[in-house]
């Protein structure tokens, strides 16, 4: 039987469920937060994520995706005692955040650096993957990218490492993206010349856009299309989002979308209320409390968006361990 990571190990990709497939625990600063720990109360935080996820859960979702990694304040130790509150799969990463330069960490060793060398990111998402995160057992079951405005040298840098780590283990890729900018066929081709198969990418945040053509473009090269920041009204309304997730199931292409929020417990790159002031609908539960529905008066199937939130995962998760 397949079977893929979560944070309290292997679980049957049969028995994911219900899957929003970008979804965040926590965003955080850690250097900031370590050194000014009165912006945080971890006992609060903690609590406060416990009953956000069974939220969720109580909306009929079983596993979330959670591709926070280098960059966005990853803490798995957090994050499993969170899950031990919480009867909910939830799915980690491994991979590298950033939309310009790496981290100085890396600035002078690697491919072309002053010292040159092999890519050391590659061995870090490997050991992430096969043997755990952090010091821990719990093992990373995909890897994260991004390019949000254009393919700086450590973009690149990055999504190289996370293609020869994928070629290596063989889990899939999730990538940040910009399609404003149409940085997600960027990835694709990038990913395209490393080797990678683009069956076993999701271009995230492909919904921030009501581009047709270009999402037809990032499918035609075989991508899912992660239609995942619903709720983020600021960037797109969600009456386009739910007209382009109708059209494209309309056309038959429920088989390459995803469907997410990209939300989170906490973000600390906002100050305090201002998420909740201008993003209002940007929470765990706003899919399964207006989004379905407004999804289902829009023409949207119950098998298309069982293909959407329990196939695509499922096959995403299973490709390349088959038999």
């Amino acid at each position: 039987m397949v079977q893929v990571e979560s944070v309290r190990g292997p679980v049957p990709v049969d028995e994911l469920g219900t899957v929003l497939m970008h979804e965040h625990v926590f965003v955080l600063s850690e250097e900031i937060r370590r050194n000014y720990p009165d912006l945080w109360d971890e006992e609060q935080r903690v609590a406060d994520a416990i009953e956000r996820l069974r939220a969720l859960k109580a909306r009929g979702v079983d596993t979330i995706v959670d591709p926070t990694v280098l960059g966005l304040g990853r803490d798995i130790e957090r994050v499993a005692r969170i899950n031990a509150g919480v009867d909910l799969n939830i799915i980690a990463a491994t991979g590298l955040y950033t939309y310009n330069d790496v981290p100085l960490f890396f600035r002078l060793h690697g491919p072309g650096t002053m010292l040159d060398g092999d890519e050391p990111m590659v061995d870090m998402f490997v050991k992430d993957i096969t043997v755990g995160i952090g010091g821990t057992s719990i093992k990373a079951a995909f890897l994260k990218c991004a390019i949000e405005e254009e393919l700086t040298p450590g973009v690149e840098r990055v999504l190289l490492a996370v293609a020869e780590a994928h070629k290596r283990t063989g889990v899939p890729i999730t990538v940040h993206s910009s399609p404003a900018h149409r940085t997600g066929l960027i990835a694709q081709d990038v990913l395209r010349w490393e080797g990678v198969d683009l069956g076993r990418v999701v271009i995230g945040h492909s919904g921030d856009t009501a581009d047709l053509d270009y999402l037809h473009e990032v499918i035609d090269n075989g991508s899912y299309v992660g239609m995942d920041r619903f709720g983020l009204d600021i960037l797109l309304p969600d009456d386009q989002r739910i007209a382009s997730v109708a059209k494209l199931a309309a056309e038959g292409l429920s088989d390459r979308m995803v469907l997410a929020q990209d939300a989170s417990c906490h973000i600390d790159w906002l100050p305090p209320g201002v998420r909740e002031q201008v993003a209002p609908n940007w929470h765990y539960t706003h899919i399964h409390d207006a989004v379905l529905p407004a999804l289902r008066d829009a023409g949207v199937t119950e098998q298309q968006l069982t293909t959407m939130l329990v196939d695509n995962p499922r096959r995403y998760f299973s490709m390349g361990k088959e038999g």
